[in-house]
C-alpha cells in the first residue's frame, strides 16, 4: 500500500513539473493562422531581450482578434503560456492596454 502511494505521489510530482508556466511582454513579429477555419494560430514575439518566444494560440476570442487585425504583427502584447512537449500554449494573450 506504501510503495503504491509513494509511486503515485512520484507520477503527480512528475506531471506537475512537466508542465512549466512562464509569461512574456514583447512585440509580435510574426502570426500564422492555421488554414481558414483556424482552430489555432502561432505567434511569435520578441521579449525585451531580443530573444523570440514562439505560442500557439487555440482561444476563440484570441483567434478572431488576430483574425480580424485587432492584434497584429508591431503590436506590444503580455501574454503566459504552458510549455509541454516542446509546445508553448498561450493561457493569456492581451495587450497591455487591453483589446
Amino acid at each position: 500500500m506504501l510503495k503504491r502511494l509513494a509511486v503515485a505521489a512520484v507520477a503527480a510530482l512528475l506531471a506537475t513539473t512537466a508542465l512549466a508556466e512562464g509569461k512574456v511582454l514583447g512585440t509580435v513579429t510574426k502570426i500564422e493562422m492555421a488554414g481558414k477555419d483556424a482552430k489555432s494560430a502561432t505567434a511569435t514575439l520578441q521579449d525585451e531581450a531580443g530573444k523570440a518566444v514562439v505560442l500557439t494560440v487555440e482561444d476563440k476570442v484570441t483567434l478572431d482578434k488576430l483574425a480580424d487585425k485587432r492584434i497584429k504583427v508591431g503590436d506590444e502584447v503580455k501574454a503566459k503560456y504552458e510549455s509541454k512537449g516542446g509546445k508553448n500554449t498561450a493561457t493569456y494573450f492581451k495587450k497591455p492596454g487591453g483589446c
